[in-house]
């Protein structure tokens, strides 16, 4: 995410600078791709169908990271050829197989590029897995979800003294004095509020997101506005300070952080 995604230095960011015109010389388009040191497996029906330890993470422009795992630590009866033929501009012609466990089958889940374009060699060997397309995924022996997470992405949650104030029109919900600021690469900083910090009522609704570099989000409204907040009840150990603390949304509501 922070090197092609957004305003990622490969994807021609908005803000900061650079001695150097790096952008001249990439290519409109960049795809990166590198070595991943962990285990990472993926299980469909209670069975295997992939377990490496060499996966390569691609990066490319506009697109969240993917892993790439060799085809030899794919579970081989797992795969069963398919029609389906698509042609990336980047990567190639790609080829796809189902997989099959038992009477389980997940249509064109698997794709490779057996004759990849110049610059992306690395693939030839290679092929990735939809992320939804298996029941689990794990990083060592670590349960993960949604995409995978970017190396190069950092999450810093730092107490503040700042004094934060939520407001709905005229309409004062939030207001305190030790927020906790969480800086996020490539996205805004958000200011996380204890609960007793709130005056307005809180009410769970049915939302919830998972992110994978925070956990899973539950949401609540107030004063008449459905998700307008929301809390990680049980964050990754990265997170583990906004740990029941509330967001609110700044598109929904006027969040005012005072600069000291």
């Amino acid at each position: 995410m922070t090197l092609t995604f957004g305003p990622g230095p490969f994807a021609k960011p908005s803000s900061g600078t650079l001695n150097g015109d790096l952008w001249s010389v990439l290519p409109d388009h960049a795809v990166f791709t590198h070595p991943v040191e962990k285990r990472i497996r993926a299980e469909l029906a209670g069975a295997t169908v992939a377990d490496t330890t060499s996966a390569v993470l691609l990066h490319e422009t506009g697109y969240l990271p993917v892993y790439y795992l060799p085809l030899a630590d794919i579970r081989a009866e797992a795969l069963e050829p398919s029609d389906t033929v698509t042609t990336c501009p980047f990567k190639g012609q790609a080829r796809y197989h189902h997989l099959r466990v038992g009477d389980r089958v997940v249509p064109d889940a698997v794709w490779s590029y057996p004759e990849p374009i110049a610059g992306v060699e690395v693939l030839a060997e290679l092929c990735s897995i939809r992320t939804d397309a298996v029941d689990q995924w794990f990083e060592e022996d670590q349960p993960v979800r949604g995409h995978p997470r970017d190396p190069f992405h950092r999450i810093d949650c730092l107490p503040s003294s700042r004094t934060v104030v939520v407001t709905a029109g005229d309409t004062e919900l939030a207001r305190s004095t030790r927020p906790v600021a969480l800086f996020e690469t490539g996205l805004p900083a958000r200011f996380y509020i204890p609960v007793d910090d709130v005056s307005a009522e809180l009410t769970a609704t049915a939302t919830s997101t998972y992110c994978p570099y925070k956990g899973e989000a539950d949401y609540v409204a107030a004063a008449g506005i459905d998700d307008v907040a929301w809390r990680y009840q049980a964050p990754f150990s990265e997170s583990a300070a906004i740990a029941g603390l509330v967001c609110f949304d700044p598109a929904k509501v006027t969040v005012r952080v005072d600069p000291t």
